[in-house]
């Protein structure tokens, strides 16, 4: 894998820039816009600003406008980080609107870029700027989180963002939470915890080590084939980090997906895949749902299990449940950072820092 700029750490009172590169729901949601802004900026103590068309409501129709927030912010020098509101469903749209120019900007311009699930398709866009950047919370699914940002994300964040030792081993939730609140209701409603047994290392007998490449199922898929898409050569001994979304992909679309990675020859070449926890949430009164959901679970292991065998793999270092993606508390993974997996001791470490 090519070797990616990386971007200043973070100091306080720094200027971060909110941006929606995709869904509008900053604007549909004001109210819970705030609250994430303002639990941001008291946990980090950090200030934000929001982009020209951040809280807009209309943006589906026009990417050219999200694509010059992301561009403004980052050419701005008094802006230190740039997080997106939200994810959504069509970031990619935004590709047909970029140049060689605009690759090159985000390449002079290095700064910690923040998201999770359609900004998938902005990630790739660092990436093939060759910027690393950093999947993780939004503000307001994560950051924005009822009642407080959950302390493992708190200290995670600050370690990644804040700090620039190497980050060390990554740390592991005890729960998550899968019970929905609106965000028209109030933010705060302590949402329900579920216990979970921690992180799985289904596969792999040796430490590997390799570096993070990945995002979320269903935009990976999506940016497959464009140009934004990493290279063969970014593939080879990398650690895929994937996840899906709240879309609640079937473990069978799931191995579709794997199929497509396996028939093009990443999977072959990968040095191991850590996989996030299903993503999905569901309303009071929904447990029969819920349970049926969270019983699928290892329906995914078994596929990715399967598959790699299929392709003589079955010795590459697996994790699965993860706390990144569609969960909550959830960790970051920087882009291109060293990580190694470490089925005996069951840990998975990121060996160098993130930031400058």
């Amino acid at each position: 894998m090519k070797q990616l700029i990386k971007p200043q750490k973070l100091q306080k009172n720094d200027l971060i820039a909110t941006v929606s590169l995709s869904g509008c729901s900053a604007g549909k949601f004001p109210a819970r816009y705030q609250h994430g802004k303002k639990q941001f900026e008291e946990t980090f103590g950090v200030r934000i600003v929001e982009m020209p068309n951040s809280l807009r409501t209309d943006l589906y129709d026009n990417p050219q406008l999200r694509l010059d927030d992301m561009m403004m912010a980052i050419k701005d020098p008094s802006i230190k980080a740039i997080l997106t509101n939200i994810g959504g469903d069509d970031t990619v749209r935004l590709l047909r609107h970029m140049t060689d120019e605009h690759f090159e900007i985000i390449r002079n311009n290095p700064k910690i870029f923040l998201g999770m699930s359609d900004t998938t398709g902005n990630h790739l866009m660092f990436f093939h700027a060759g910027v690393s950047s950093f999947y993780s919370a939004s503000l307001m699914f994560g950051y924005g989180e009822n009642c407080g940002i959950p302390k493992i994300m708190v200290e995670n964040t600050k370690k990644t963002l804040f700090d620039n030792s190497p980050i060390g081993e990554l740390p592991q939730s005890d729960e998550f939470i899968v019970e929905k609140v609106y965000w028209d209701d109030k933010n705060d409603v302590l949402r329900k915890r579920t216990h979970t047994d921690g992180w799985h290392f289904i596969q792999g007998n040796k430490p590997v080590r390799g570096r993070l490449l990945g995002g979320c199922m269903e935009l990976l898929a999506m940016t497959n084939g464009t140009k934004i898409w990493p290279k063969m050569d970014d593939w080879d001994g990398a650690i895929l980090f994937v996840e899906n979304s709240e879309l609640q992909a079937t473990p069978e679309q799931f191995g579709d997906f794997l199929h497509n990675i396996a028939a093009m020859g990443i999977l072959e070449n990968l040095s191991g895949i850590l996989f996030g926890r299903p993503g999905g949430e569901f309303s009071a009164g929904k447990e029969s749902e819920q349970d049926k959901w969270l019983s699928l679970y290892p329906q995914f292991e078994k596929c990715l299990v399967k598959i790699c065998a299929e392709y003589g793999r079955s010795d590459m270092p697996i994790v699965t449940n993860m706390d990144f993606g569609h969960t909550v508390p959830q960790i970051i993974l920087p882009y291109g950072a060293l990580t190694e997996i470490d089925p005996i001791n069951k840990k998975v470490s990121i060996l160098e820092s993130a930031v400058l």
